[in-house]
């Protein structure tokens, strides 16, 4: 299809004809032809045209049905994280929070999924009934963790597993293929940016009213960060996926304009850092805290990484994103590098604990993945290959990363104990 457009761009009842046949694929086609065909006076009418009937789609597709819908599972959402308060739990409310956050977030979005996506397969819809409760009760059942570093990194990486098993079934249990992977890291980077967006909006909102209260002598502080904000944050997934699909061509450009504008800062920020780290001397060896530090920057540059690479094809500069993007990997291996020195350190003069040895499987398969995603640039770069082998490299090592967090929710508390 995109070969097609481009050929027949100066032909205007091919467009038609091309565009009648099948519509979502013109569309998608179009999106990423268009920067190499934009001066022509068709393509400016075409992408006109599209971003009409994307937003008159989206207002006829708006149902009252849909939207009670999504009222009713932020309902159930804003329900589920209130239980302790609700039925007077006597265990502490916030080792409920820490233990099922993420499960209650995720099952807004599983619930969203089957009763608005329509994802109702009954076998698919009886897995998820089974593993959903099955994780639940595990997370709930293992003893109180504040002792156990293999409890506390079970509860870590319980989002990360909710993650994984979102994107099965929003991938409609076809996780395997390559596009479906890449479509939901995509899908990612729209959530957080239209969330985020929700959040501001939010936040502006919470502020005006507290302080409306507050001028007639009232302080609803604590009432509306217990019960509105914190309701209101679990929920708003939720409504952020509908927008989502709603809107997606203007959410979707939206999210490349900021994979364009965040990557060349984020290289320089990174950069800088690490100057500045050798200058002062910073020592990550013997500071437990900056090592955590430097690993937590790491996992968010690797995640500005995916996002930009999953959102390549809807930039417009793509030759000067990739350059930048090639940097920013390297720059990453290079403080990956530093850190998995610095942690080789630590388990050498204070042997192996369970917090140690999930940093350090961690950062070596990052490195891993920052190697094939550099080569995969390279390529790009330098020997003219297409973008999807980039894409390809971050799909392929997506398994691979959900295999340790298994290992880590439900392999460690058994391997070094619950105490």
């Amino acid at each position: 299809m995109n070969d097609r457009i481009k050929s027949n761009i100066g032909n205007y009842e091919a467009l038609e004809n091309l565009y009648r046949s099948d519509r979502k694929a013109f569309k998608t086609a179009f999106e990423k032809v268009y920067p190499e065909i934009e001066n022509s006076e068709a393509a400016r009418f075409w992408k006109t045209r599209l971003e009409y009937d994307d937003r008159t789609e989206a207002l006829k597709n708006i149902s009252v049905t849909e939207i009670l819908k999504v009222i009713a599972i932020c309902f159930i959402t804003a329900f589920l994280i209130k239980i302790p308060e609700i039925f007077h739990i006597s265990s502490s409310g916030e080792n409920f929070l820490l233990r099922n956050t993420s499960i209650i977030v995720f099952s807004g979005l599983f619930l969203y999924s089957a009763f608005i996506r329509r994802n109702t397969q009954p076998v698919r819809m009886l897995i998820t009934a089974i593993v959903l409760p099955a994780i639940t009760i595990y997370i709930n059942f293992l003893p109180s963790g504040e002792k156990s570093s293999a409890i506390q990194l079970a509860y870590i990486h319980l989002p990360l597993l909710m993650w994984f098993l979102f994107g099965i079934v929003y991938s409609d249990f076809n996780f395997r293929s390559h596009e479906k992977r890449i479509d939901f890291i995509r899908f990612n980077g729209d959530l957080a940016i239209v969330y985020a967006l929700i959040a501001i909006a939010g936040g502006m909102l919470s502020a005006f009213t507290i302080g409306l209260f507050d001028s007639v002598g009232l302080n609803i502080e604590e009432f509306y960060s217990r019960n509105i904000i914190l309701t209101g944050a679990v929920s708003a997934p939720v409504v952020a996926v509908y927008i989502i699909e709603k809107f997606p061509a203007l959410v979707s450009r939206v999210a490349s304009l900021i994979a364009s504008i965040f990557s060349p800062m984020v290289l320089v920020t990174l950069i800088i850092f690490l100057i500045t780290v050798a200058v002062t001397g910073k020592d990550p060896y013997n500071n437990r805290s900056f090592l955590l530090v430097f690993n937590l920057m790491l996992l968010g540059v690797m995640g500005i990484i995916t996002f930009s690479i999953s959102e390549s094809s809807a930039i417009r500069y793509q030759r000067f994103n990739s350059i930048i993007l090639m940097s920013l990997s390297i720059a990453a291996i290079i403080t990956d590098l530093v850190a998995l020195s610095a942690i080789f350190y630590r388990l050498g003069e204070y042997g192996v604990t369970p917090n140690r040895l999930a940093v350090l499987v961690s950062n070596l398969l990052v490195l891993a993945n920052l190697i094939l995603i550099s080569v995969g640039l390279f390529k790009i770069n330098f020997k003219a290959k297409d973008f999807k082998i980039v894409e390809i490299a971050v799909s392929e090592f997506l398994p691979v990363y959900l295999i340790w967090i298994i290992i880590v929710v439900f392999g460690f508390p058994l391997i070094f104990g619950v105490k």
